[in-house]
């Protein structure tokens, strides 16, 4: 690297990683990804990760023969490696600052990128526009109804980011994207200093990951980097004072516009809900006067036992301002949302077990997620717990407290939930699920055959058995993913008649 200049001082886009000495921290998905195209174009790249399981080492073999070195066990992810130099380090989302090897980087002035910084430095001045979406809840439906809107419009488009493909990988696939629809979560942000979407919008700010950011304030700030430099539209939520403040906040290009989106009727520059319309007063040439019709709630009826919820009529809204400002036309919207199908644990009806429907919404990983569910129906038995990351369920109990008929509670500190339950619902019956060890596959199974065999028999004709944790899995299961599969299994073993 003598003579040449530091990594963060090379021009870009474009950047050329030839010759970086690259430590990637951090072997998940977006890892890999960030080692396998980095080395594709030069770099020098050494990956450390705490994990040393079968599967890590699997992927490893993989990258060794191509000549990344990869090094796994803790005691490699406690300090720079003290054999060799190190230009830039690109770490995984979930590692926090004062991690050891971050906060031994920064001390020695090394730049800590996000894989999503390293794409948009290395991707090509005429590569794909990047449409951003992040957000406390509905960043994956937003992402993939976007995605299917873009595609109605002929688009070569893809969901990236936190669900999809790693954006490095969109960003300087070969074939060459048209759009980038992004999912970003709050840690992503927080490593990300140069964005620089098209569009972007942030769907709503409730308290999450608060341990991680410190508070309340710090999560806020990470979620408004999404704003930072846009250069079209900046959507927010007008039912959320906080998006708009972010909004008004942030650090756009000239000429940038702040496009509101509500479930009433718009005003001008917002989208919203006219008679049973989705319309447009934001693209559109008179927004004072006119408005354009983008699809209807009926269009969206598949999305729900009873009609699309709100909060996924609000999704939709913040998915077609996007492609609005992307220069999608109506009718591409409306066909990318009437084509659009939710994906799995979210909201999704499991089965009817003699008069009792079983609803998994393992994706409700924090209390305003579920708000959202158990607000949907009337009589519920409730499966919640989990790691709560900090949040305060309180709330979230008193206002779902008149639709309780049971509980049943998971996670290992099931403490929040007991105290607010005691305080709002003493009525309701409340089995606690003790925790155990969960470490192996079978403990876990039997884990949620215990939780759905109590819920089952709480529940009467009538009622609905939902899984909304309104907490993250970790503490318990490999993933929220595992933990409605296992849900789901157990619901297919209880007797009764199943439709």
């Amino acid at each position: 690297m003598t003579g040449l200049p530091a990594v963060e001082d090379r021009p870009w886009p474009g950047l050329d990683v030839s010759g970086v000495r690259v430590l990637v921290a951090g072997f998940g998905v977006s890892g890999y990804a960030v080692a396998d195209q980095t080395m594709q174009r030069g770099a020098q790249v050494l990956v450390v990760d705490g994990k040393d399981t079968e599967e890590v080492r699997e992927r490893a073999r993989i990258l060794e023969v191509l000549g990344v070195e990869v090094r796994l066990g803790a005691e490699h992810t406690t300090a720079l490696p003290a054999d060799r130099e190190i230009d830039l380090v690109v770490t995984s989302p979930g590692w926090r600052p004062e991690q050891p090897l971050l906060a031994a980087a920064a001390a020695a002035g090394i730049p800590v990128w996000s894989e999503i910084e390293l794409a948009r430095r290395m991707q090509a001045e005429d590569g794909p526009a990047w449409l951003g979406i992040t957000g406390t809840n509905g960043k994956t439906t937003t992402v993939t109804m976007l995605e299917s809107i873009l595609r109605a419009a002929g688009l070569r488009a893809v969901a990236c980011g936190n669900v999809g493909l790693p954006v490095i990988e969109a960003a300087l696939d070969p074939e060459g994207f048209d759009v980038l629809a992004l999912e970003l979560s709050s840690f992503q942000l927080h490593w990300t200093e140069h964005l620089r979407c098209e569009a972007a919008t942030i769907l709503n700010v409730s308290d999450d990951h608060l341990d991680w950011h410190g508070g309340a304030e710090g999560y806020a700030r990470a979620k408004g980097r999404i704003y930072d430099q846009v250069r079209t539209a900046c959507v927010y939520s007008v039912a959320d004072p906080v998006t708009l403040q972010l909004v008004e906040d942030a650090d756009v290009v000239d000429g940038a516009r702040a496009i509101g989106v509500t479930l009433g009727a718009p005003g001008p520059s917002e989208l919203g809900v006219v008679d049973g319309l989705l319309v447009d007063r934001a693209f559109v040439e008179n927004r004072r006067t006119h408005a354009a019709e983008l699809t209807s709630l009926e269009d969206l009826a598949h999305l729900g036992a009873h009609g699309a919820p709100p909060h996924v009529v609000l999704d939709a809204l913040h998915a077609a301002a996007l492609a609005r400002a992307h220069g999608v036309p109506a009718h591409a919207v409306r066909d990318g949302l009437r084509a659009y199908r939710l994906g799995r644990h979210r909201a999704e009806t499991i089965a009817r077990v003699d008069d009792v429907v079983y609803v998994d919404d393992t994706k409700a990983t924090n209390p305003a997620a579920a708000q959202a569910s158990l607000a949907a129906a009337e009589r519920i038995v409730w499966i919640a717990g989990g790691d709560t990351k900090g949040a305060d369920v309180d709330a979230l109990v008193s206002r779902a407290a008149p639709r309780l008929v049971g509980a049943v509670l998971l996670g290992r500190d099931a403490s929040p939930f007991l105290e607010a339950l005691a305080r709002h619902a003493p009525e309701v019956p409340v089995v606690r699920v003790e925790a155990g060890d969960t470490g192996a596959v079978a403990a876990r199974e039997r884990l949620m055959e215990e939780a759905v065999g109590h819920a089952h028999r709480l529940a009467s004709a009538g009622d609905v058995v939902l899984l909304a944790p309104a907490a993250a899995s970790i503490d318990q299961f490999r993933d929220y993913a595992e933990r409605g599969d296992l849900f789901a299994a157990a619901v297919s073993r209880l007797p009764g008649e199943h439709r």
